[in-house]
């Protein structure tokens, strides 16, 4: 094909930027937020340490697979995982699955050389996925667990605050998350319903989001006294409604918390939260100010500091955290310009390619199998007091 006059073609083969080719398991809600992630993270992050390459998509069903790997931009499919991670082109394996389908592929990639990403809950019990650490660890592949509110950069922000002591001795972390999907009961039975699927309700799904916000921001849990409750104890199944299947996860749960620095706190989720959408919300107070963040309000964060301001202005203030200074923003926009949900997972796969390429530590900013266990011990541990009726301390 002759070119057009005055046309000139971008060499990206000589570029010297790497390749680290991708190979994903699953393709629903995940599936698509990571693959967004790798197409817009070494646009933003220029130059990039490396460049994803989308090499295949693994599914059982092949219409679906097919389509999904079509429209996220990958280069084929395959239909047995075995396959898939015997390919040498892919470095980095994906686990976008459902929850039951965490540990055994994502065990089968270490195996199999690949460095790994799961998402969250890592595994269905806190064994399976100390095991994942462990086998990830002696394989020498860097791994991550799926945690991306720790990248959302209001979220850092309050991070680096705390470790730079802004904010004093912690005291207390009150966190919640919030979903309204689950109080409809009519809404079709899911992998999500069955513990021996989804390992947890709540707790599981969203739950994990809080407790490991907690764990990244105010520190160990040590103990745990803890109620559940499941509120519609059966629902229809999705392709004969006239017949219902029992749930055995829980629709809410609700946690006090100490941590190993004695500060005490609340955790709870909730999927039956009527009128709440998506609210990801915690405050920390600590000796010296207080800070709230609430997922729905993203780029905000509410602040008070006690000792620098006069004693008529004191008061919580908003915080916009679109400061080119604020944590990955200089990466996007104009300072004073937003950002949203899916720019997390942006961040999130651009710490994995660092570390893949340049050995750089996943932790403490990312989390790593080793948070994703400990999220899993305390989530059982929630478990054990909510069914007991008494404390449970934490032993990891």
């Amino acid at each position: 094909m002759t070119l057009p006059n005055g046309f000139k073609p971008v060499d990206r083969g000589n570029d010297g930027i790497p390749e680290v080719g991708v190979g994903m398991l699953g393709y629903r809600f995940m599936g698509k937020a990571h693959s967004n992630a790798y197409h817009r993270m070494p646009v933003f992050f220029w130059p990039p340490v490396a460049r994803p390459r989308l090499i295949a998509m693994c599914g059982r069903t092949e219409s679906a697979v097919a389509e999904a790997a079509l429209r996220y931009g990958y280069e084929g499919y395959y239909l047995d995982l075995d396959e898939m991670l015997a390919d040498p082109r892919i470095q980095l394996f994906d686990n976008c699955a459902s929850a039951n389908a965490h540990a055994e592929p994502t065990l089968a990639a270490i195996k199999a050389g690949k460095h790994v990403i799961c998402e969250k809950p890592l595994a269905l019990t806190a064994a399976d996925a100390r095991a994942m650490w462990q086998a990830a660890e002696e394989a020498g592949v860097k791994h991550m667990t799926g945690f991306n509110y720790r990248f959302v950069p209001a979220v850092r922000f309050v991070r680096d605050i705390i470790d730079e002591g802004i904010l004093g001795e912690i005291y207390q972390f009150r966190g919640r998350y919030l979903q309204e999907g689950g109080d409809d009961p009519n809404r079709p039975y899911s992998w999500r319903h069955d513990r021996s699927q989804g390992g947890y309700g709540a707790l599981g799904d969203i739950g994990v989001h809080i407790i490991d916000l907690a764990r990244y921001l105010a520190g160990e849990i040590v103990l745990v006294s803890a109620m559940t409750a499941t509120y519609v104890k059966e629902r229809p199944l999705a392709d004969q409604p006239d017949q219902k299947r029992s749930v055995t996860v829980d629709d809410a749960f609700v946690s006090a918390v100490r941590f190993a620095n004695g500060a005490v706190g609340t955790i709870e989720a909730s999927k039956v939260a009527t009128g709440r959408k998506n609210q990801n919300t915690f405050e920390i107070n600590g000796s010296r100010g207080s800070v709230v963040f609430d997922l729905e309000r993203l780029n905000e964060l509410q602040v008070y500091l006690k000792y620098d301001t006069p004693d008529r202005l004191q008061g919580f203030g908003q915080v916009l955290v679109s400061e080119r200074n604020h944590p990955y923003v200089g990466l996007w926009w104009p300072h004073g310009h937003i950002i949203g949900w899916e720019h997390s997972f942006v961040h999130e796969v651009e710490a994995m390619m660092r570390a893949i390429v340049n050995d750089d530590p996943i932790a403490p900013y990312g989390a790593t199998f080793e948070d994703g266990y400990r999220a899993l011990a305390v989530a059982e541990a929630v478990l054990e007091s909510a069914d007991n009726g008494r404390q449970v301390e934490i032993s990891y």
